[in-house]
């Protein structure tokens, strides 16, 4: 989400998020604008960065301009403006479930690579049924979730390799594991 067209933070997310555009693709994720500006002011704003760059933006932009969708998922920033957007990132799942919201204020943009790097730790997560430590990149080892019971206590502190884990303690086990990507 973006506060309009034609500012200077929004242009250059817009510019990131194109840079690794074929990086999110390669998750099987689609990016979406949207922008509370008309669509004629998205093409006039689109042909200008590429007049500027050379970069074509490879996503829709969705115009917004009553802020209906803007209000329905809460980016609108009352104790800053009653029209001025909060920089908001959804990563919607493909059963349309919202399983993450960052949210920036207006005067900062975005840390694209974060974003990128949250999408795979989610993917990872369900694909693999693991957790992610604090500052995980892919490729990094992941977290197991606690036992649920105490007989898989037992079992992991009585041979954590056996179920290839390396653990500081029984409900603190890391594994290697191959992201997806």
């Amino acid at each position: 989400m973006d506060t309009g067209d034609f500012t200077p933070v929004c242009t250059s997310e817009f510019l990131a998020f194109t840079e690794l555009y074929p990086e999110f693709q390669s998750h099987n994720a689609d990016l979406l604008g949207l922008s509370i500006d008309s669509n004629l002011s998205h093409l006039a704003w689109v042909n200008q960065i590429y007049m500027l760059t050379g970069a074509q933006i490879p996503f829709p932009i969705v115009a917004d301009r009553i802020g209906e969708i803007a209000n329905l998922y809460g980016m609108i920033a009352p104790n800053v403006s009653n029209t001025s957007t909060v920089r908001d990132v959804f990563i919607i799942d493909p059963e349309q479930i919202i399983r993450a919201i960052l949210v920036y204020p207006i005067t900062n943009g975005r840390n694209i690579p974060e974003i990128l790097r949250l999408l795979i730790a989610l993917q990872t997560t369900d694909e693999f049924n693991v957790i992610t430590p604090a500052n995980w990149q892919p490729g990094d080892p992941v977290l197991v979730p606690p036992p649920r019971t105490y007989t898989q206590l037992v079992e992991r502190v009585n041979d954590p390799s056996q179920q290839g884990l390396e653990c500081a303690d029984w409900f603190w086990c890391y594994k290697p594991i191959l992201t997806t990507k």
